[in-house]
């Protein structure tokens, strides 16, 4: 599901390091707020974290709206289902929330080498 990145050492990795990064996911207002606060986006694991969760975030939510809207147009069992697929995407933020609290720079397949591509990482 998630690849190791590699990063270049980025200094000490605090525990508020941790848990911001790790809230960044299920809390998407959290990584605005990490982007927002100069003393928060100055710390390479927290902004690294805070602009990947806010894209991974970004992408489930058009998915499920998609999906949703498809899915809810053929059938009313089949909507449902998609009600069920958004739990599940839910969950995968909550695994990457465990990963990034572990103190672990994580690549998400090919959105983090779109973000590299757009120098945001």
């Amino acid at each position: 599901m998630t690849e190791e990145y590699t990063a270049p050492p980025a200094g000490d990795i605090t525990d508020n390091d941790k848990l911001l990064a790790a809230l960044s996911y299920p809390i998407p207002l959290v990584a605005i707020i990490i982007l927002i606060a100069e003393d928060m986006k100055s710390r390479p694991f927290q902004r690294f974290h805070a602009v990947q969760a806010l894209a991974a975030n970004v992408v489930l939510w058009i998915a499920i709206v998609v999906f949703g809207c498809i899915l809810g147009a053929l059938s009313f069992f089949l909507g449902g289902l998609c009600g069920m697929g958004s739990g599940v995407l839910w969950l995968i933020t909550l695994y990457w929330a465990y990963e990034a609290y572990q103190g672990k720079y994580f690549e998400i397949p090919w959105l983090t080498q779109f973000l590299k591509g757009q120098s945001w990482l």
